[in-house]
């Protein structure tokens, strides 16, 4: 008979099979890949409850947080993860443009002439040169017009040349979908342009819609004035009822179809539509203020073409400096803005204004601040593109280091506020975090497009800790995920350290 006596080693052994059968399996694809000082424990722990959200499952959720002094990673999940970044993609613009053009850059549009004023009369052609402004409004035009008849021009007896050669003739990144090409944020890139108002999307016109009486069409006018585009007018003024106006842009011409019904009592509606070659806009806008200056031009003057290097400068307008064209590019997340930046980085370091040399300007920026640019896919400079991945971790190690810059506070200021009112200070987070302890606390850039959402940026803890963050959410099937980005910025805000 055999001994039933069993030693302690064996027992252990036993013991331990007894607990791996027990041991519920956990599925290998739902690893949380994350990492937390000890510090941080409560902070992890409350993370992980936000993501938990069901709203996430079959989602990527990716969180970086780093000390802001030392940059070390407080807390990660998927933090090496390439991600659609969107709008967060201009954070790297920004800070590469306030590097490589300067605090004090500014955008230049020229007249100039190959000709002689004789008289009232220019005996020769009168050219618009621009250099990527974006920031062209129509008094603009009239102020370039007031001048010429300053100097006596009552007549151009050449031609009214339109000159876009400071970038190159490619007006979209290579991954814009074609439905999104007819709205304001998919305005075509030229170095010649127009923007309707001080948001400065230009490339696009105001269509403002009003109703007239029961049964007719509604009135459709155009800010600024052009005639430039066509409008086809499938509108009705209706007794009652709901206003539903829909604007598109027929792709590839400049044909604008209004349509749908408004309430005769209805107040006006407005809408941001794209330009097809904005070339055109400008000098449609500009030949304008010439006839409104007293200045006498024919209908079928204007072209296209270049200046010749001979050509003697008139009028050169200055656009703000890049330090305040900063606010309404990051505040209110201008695309157009984004991508002339890049064109304009190519243009100055390597003389061709475009994607391809501009964006090498930009990673050749963050790979010299330590930026891991093998892990990174760029395709554009405002993360419209749905090519475009970065990690979170390299977008906070970003955050870190710009602190060094010397421009660093202009690139600060113009981050959007949590919960601050002004336009022109919260934007896109001003009706977001209010009554929290992130309000007026995050700074940082929002980002969204169709299934990814991003916000990164600054923050001080309950306890005066300043970290840097990034969240970058993919692939989920929600309408939008902001409020898990918000309370993880709340919970970085209201963090404190018990030890």
């Amino acid at each position: 008979m055999k001994s039933l006596y069993v030693t302690k080693k064996q027992l252990f052994t036993y013991l331990l099979l007894f607990t791996l059968i027990l041991t519920p399996f956990q599925p290998a694809e739902t690893p949380t890949n994350v990492t937390a000082s000890n510090d941080y424990t409560d902070l992890e722990q409350n993370i992980h409850h936000i993501l938990s959200d069901d709203r996430l499952k079959g989602a990527i959720s990716a969180v970086s947080v780093r000390d802001a002094k030392s940059g070390d990673v407080v807390f990660e999940k998927w933090g090496d993860m390439r991600l659609k970044t969107a709008s967060n993609m201009k954070l790297l613009t920004a800070a590469a443009a306030l590097h490589t053009l300067g605090p004090d850059h500014t955008f230049k549009t020229e007249i100039l002439t190959d000709g002689e004023i004789v008289g009232d009369v220019l005996k020769g052609n009168l050219y618009l040169k621009g250099k990527g402004d974006p920031t062209l409004l129509k008094q603009d035009f009239d102020q370039m017009s007031t001048y010429l008849k300053s100097k006596n021009i009552r007549m151009i007896q050449g031609d009214i040349i339109a000159d876009d050669t400071w970038y190159n003739a490619v007006r979209l990144s290579e991954d814009m979908i074609w439905n999104d090409e007819s709205y304001y944020y998919g305005a075509q890139i030229s170095a010649l342009t127009a923007s309707p108002n001080e948001d400065y999307d230009a490339g696009t016109v105001i269509v403002e819609t009003s109703p007239t009486k029961p049964g007719q069409v509604a009135k459709i006018s155009l800010i600024p004035e052009t005639t430039y585009p066509t409008i086809i007018n499938k509108t009705k003024t209706i007794e009652s009822g709901t206003r539903s106006i829909r604007v598109t842009r027929e792709h590839g011409t400049n044909n604008i179809v209004v349509e749908g019904t408004i309430p005769f009592n209805s107040t006006n509606t407005r809408s941001w539509v794209t330009l097809w070659e904005p070339t055109g806009y400008a000098l449609d806008l500009f030949k304008k203020a010439l006839v409104q200056a007293g200045i006498h031009v024919k209908p079928k003057q204007g072209g296209y073409g270049q200046t010749p290097p001979s050509a003697q400068v008139l009028y050169t307008r200055e656009s703000m400096p890049l330090s305040e064209l900063l606010v309404p590019f990051m505040k209110l997340s201008n695309n157009t803005i984004a991508e002339t930046l890049v064109k304009e980085m190519g243009q100055a370091v390597h003389h061709e204004g475009s994607w391809e040399k501009g964006l090498e300007v930009l990673e050749d920026y963050v790979a010299a601040r330590g930026l891991n640019t093998n892990t990174m896919r760029i395709r554009d400079g405002s993360g419209i593109s749905h090519v475009t991945n970065i990690p979170a971790n390299e977008l906070s190690k970003l955050l870190v280091e710009v602190q060094k810059e010397e421009w660093y506070p202009t690139f600060l200021h113009s981050l959007p506020v949590a919960g601050a009112s002004d336009r022109l200070e919260g934007g896109t987070l001003r009706s977001r975090m209010r009554g929290t302890a992130a309000e007026r606390n995050v700074k940082a850039k929002t980002g969204t497009i169709t299934g990814a959402t991003s916000l990164s940026g600054y923050v001080t803890t309950k306890d005066g800790q300043d970290l840097v963050f990034s969240i970058i959410l993919n692939n989920f099937m929600a309408s939008n995920l902001r409020d898990i980005e918000d309370k993880i910025a709340v919970a970085l805000a209201e963090y404190e350290d018990k030890e």
